[in-house]
């Protein structure tokens, strides 16, 4: 009967001329059968959706029923019906007398939905605006195959499996797993699970709680969330100016978490953006088809294995044992020695008593410094490869044992009580020959000491600043009577030179006082050469008469644009470019003054100046940290000490808290160097002093650059002790309330672009919150935050920065 009614829609659709071509919405029970290679689509009313037969990729005499986004080039599919299953051009897709919807295969098994039942007569296939294909109570969207679409229900229990199918995403609660395994490698957080895509760019949880995309709130954009065929869950935005589909959010941020990305024995490495390679562990070798690592030499028993260090490796799958709690390093790796077949342990060295057996096999093994783990690798005692993944700290013998002889005592004897007589003879007059020189020494250098003073003869290292004479620099400064700013040490005079180079002079108060911090600035300063260091041209040193010559900076200190509450009150207008002459209407600064003379206009930072100067200070301390001979620690890094030029480029000054020192050296400083509110919690500790110090501090200035509110003076408009810390505040407002503009400057909260400048100001507050951790050692250096200021480096979530006094020293 089957049969015979196959072979009667054939003769059918043979007598009846086949349409050339035809685009409509709905097709009724006359328009089928709809045979493979027919032009015929399914168009939505708005046009944005395709339904139809597509060309198989791999085959171009097979065709799969799908529904895509039109006039999209290469074309995105979203939804398949038979993809596994790719029919030939005898397979029409029709309506049966009983008004089932079927399509057959090969072997004449239908393979559509067996749910799409209609009635007899009446009823269409549509394809709706949302990209729906619907036919009677049968929807595409109760069916979904590896995308949902904007306002499809995810309903609990949804499933989504890739094209390649080896990865799928079910949404009791959402997680990811690789398919045939229980084990998921990505589940959302607190078992929550989706609700929906919005078209808006949101995504809405099961719980209320939306996820704010890239992209949110942008009209008019096509969006779909969609399980690739690396295993990574995505929501991708159409970028009509770019023709092009952007991912706004991604599950899994480091690939090499995903199941399956490597096959048994590899460790996973990342090359760099959504980049990984395949590499085997010291010890193994690939296969032929170069699908598995194979250990080179198999071992025994115990007593002929070893184990190689392997850092931040973690191998997360296969048979193991995640509950052992050894107490100690050697009781995890006795345990696994006993046990032939374990093939490695990973180990923490946090006190925490983390211990993980691998037995059997290695799976899914990945390398990231975020695992904290060390994976220790059983080989056999004879394998010669020594380990590449190297970067923990590694444990150092303390005690070197060495063995000593001494001789037996000689028997007493006259000469013992002779000789000792002798030696403490010598000694002593040792002892005072030496005190009679030095003292001798002492007179002759205070003496040499006072005469080069008098005559201006102090040595500085060759190729230093010029050193200029007592009245040049008074004629320059007509005789010290522009005054453009008072500094901790002195008073900044604005001069002209011989040569029209404007100069400002910086002229100590107290020389005795003074002299330690003025030739500390000359040495550090005249050796110092970056783009946003302030340069000094030269110093006076004569008599008793100390100055230090720099290049002027007219726009002043930073603290003057960020907090006009304690400008004078200055007026507040666009920025400008500077006249021809290198003179606009900011004000001029020096190096190490505190305080500059309001003028009339003050110009508004920008988010891209502000970011230009953010960016600009962190390098230069970069460079005094890791690029000097010796390593310098600025001590003092706070808005006031940051000058801007005339084109607002930033630069770094003030070294006369600086502190010289070898780069492995850390420093113990007899009293606290800084300004409160940017001092790191080293300081109040009496800890040693570190460049991480520096870091805390340039957190904190990039924290008010960013909100334009001075950080000590936060605290006045709390009431609540533990609310007015102003990181925590900040870290709040932007992680835990998900509203970044909170925290924005409001002198400039108009011009906030999310679409323009989310990324920068997240960048910005990201890595703020990294450099404000209690702990140095959890903060980056400031190479590192120079690059991800710029982002070249991936950052993940940092945790909140707390008030160092009160937080937890086991956190």
């Amino acid at each position: 009967m089957f049969l015979y009614y196959l072979f009667f829609i054939s003769l059918i659709s043979n007598l009846i001329p086949s349409t050339t071509s035809l685009t409509t919405s709905s097709f009724s029970k006359s328009d089928f059968p709809w045979r493979p290679n027919e032009n015929r689509t399914l168009v939505s009313s708005n046009s944005s959706f395709v339904a139809g037969f597509l060309a198989s990729q791999n085959s171009p005499n097979q065709y799969i029923f799908s529904i895509w986004y039109n006039n999209i080039f290469p074309i995105t599919v979203v939804w398949s019906m038979n993809h596994n299953s790719p029919v030939n051009t005898s397979s029409p897709l029709y309506i049966t007398p009983m008004g089932r919807l079927r399509l057959d295969d090969a072997t004449g098994i239908n393979i559509w939905d067996p749910k799409a039942v209609g009635t007899s007569n009446g009823t269409t296939l549509e394809l709706t605006v949302t990209g729906s294909l619907v036919y009677d109570n049968w929807t595409s969207f109760d069916v979904p195959t590896n995308t949902f679409l904007p306002e499809q229900p995810i309903v609990n229990g949804s499933v989504l499996v890739s094209n390649n199918g080896k990865y799928k995403f079910t949404n009791s609660p959402a997680q990811l797993v690789l398919n045939g395994s229980v084990l998921q490698y990505w589940q959302e957080n607190n078992d929550n699970a989706f609700d929906n895509l919005g078209s808006n760019g949101g995504l809405k949880m099961a719980n209320g709680d939306p996820k704010i995309l890239a992209d949110f709130d942008v009209e008019g954009r096509l969006r779909r969330l969609t399980l690739n065929d690396d295993g990574n869950l995505r929501v991708y935005s159409y970028n009509t100016d770019l023709r092009q589909w952007v991912i706004v959010w991604q599950a899994i941020q480091e690939l090499c978490t995903i199941h399956g990305t490597c096959g048994p024995n590899y460790i996973c490495m990342s090359n760099g953006y959504n980049g990984i390679s395949c590499v085997c562990p010291p010890g193994y070798r690939e296969s032929e088809n170069k699908t598995v690592c194979m250990i080179k030499t198999r071992f025994i028993n115990s007593g002929d294995s070893k184990f190689l260090q392997l850092d931040f490796v973690n191998f997360s799958g296969g048979s193991n044992s995640t509950d052992l709690q050894a107490n100690n390093f050697n009781e995890c790796k006795s345990g696994c020695l006993a046990n032939v077949r374990c093939l490695g342990f990973g180990f923490k060295f946090d006190g925490k008593r983390y211990c993980v057996h691998q037995l059997d096999r290695l799976l899914y093994g990945y390398w990231s410094p975020g695992t904290e783990t060390a994976m220790f690798l059983r080989v056999s005692k004879s394998e010669t490869d020594n380990t590449t993944f190297t970067g923990m700290t590694s444990m150092l013998d303390t005690v070197c044992p060495v063995i000593i002889s001494l001789p037996l005592p000689p028997k007493g004897s006259k000469t013992a009580a002779r000789n000792l007589a002798i030696i403490c003879s010598l000694f002593a007059i040792e002892l005072i020959s030496g005190v009679l020189a030095f003292w001798a020494f002492l007179k002759k250098y205070i003496k040499y000491r006072d005469m080069a003073r008098t005559l201006g003869l102090e040595l500085l290292p060759a190729g230093g600043p010029k050193r200029f004479s007592y009245a040049e620099l008074k004629a320059a400064t007509n005789d010290f009577s522009n005054v453009v700013g008072h500094g901790g040490f002195g008073i900044v005079y604005k001069g002209v030179l011989p040569d029209h180079r404007v100069v400002a002079v910086k002229r100590l108060k107290v020389v005795g006082g003074g002299e330690t911090e003025f030739w500390a600035e000359v040495t550090i300063i005249a050796r110092m050469h970056h783009l946003n260091l302030v340069r000094m041209w030269g110093f006076c040193a004569e008599k008793s008469q100390r100055m230090l010559v720099y290049e002027y900076i007219p726009n002043g200190s930073l603290d003057k644009f960020l907090f006009p509450a304690t400008a004078a009150a200055a007026p507040r207008v666009v920025l400008t470019t500077p006249d021809q002459d290198g003179d606009d209407h900011g004000t001029g600064a020096v190096a190490g003054t505190d305080s500059v003379p309001a003028v009339q206009l003050r110009p508004i930072l920008d988010w891209n100046v502000r970011y230009r100067i953010a960016l600009g200070v962190a390098r230069a301390i970069a460079y005094l940290h890791e690029e000097c001979l010796e390593w310098v620690l600025h001590c003092d890094i706070k808005p006031e000490n940051i000058l801007l030029e005339g084109d607002f480029c930033p630069k770094v000054s003030d070294f006369g808290l600086a502190k010289l020192t070898k780069k492995e050296d850390k420093v113990s400083m007899s009293r606290i160097r800084g300004t409160r509110g940017y001092l790191a919690p080293e300081w109040v500790k009496m800890e040693p002093i570190t460049a991480k110090a520096d870091v805390y501090s340039f957190g904190m200035v990039l924290l008010e650059i960013v909100s334009g509110i001075r950080n000590f003076e936060f605290r006045r408009s709390s009431l609540e002790s533990e609310d007015w810390y102003f990181p925590k505040w900040a870290f709040e407002k932007v992680y835990k309330e998900k509203n970044v503009e909170d925290i924005l400057d409001r002198h400039i909260l108009d011009s906030y672009d999310s679409r323009v400048h989310f990324e920068m100001v997240d960048r910005m507050v990201k890595t703020a919150m990294w450099c404000l951790q209690d702990r140095a050692e959890k903060r980056p250096s400031m190479g590192k935050v120079a690059k991800m200021l710029e982002g070249t480096v991936d950052m993940d979530e940092p945790g909140m920065p707390t008030i160092f006094y009160l937080g937890n020293d086991d956190a």
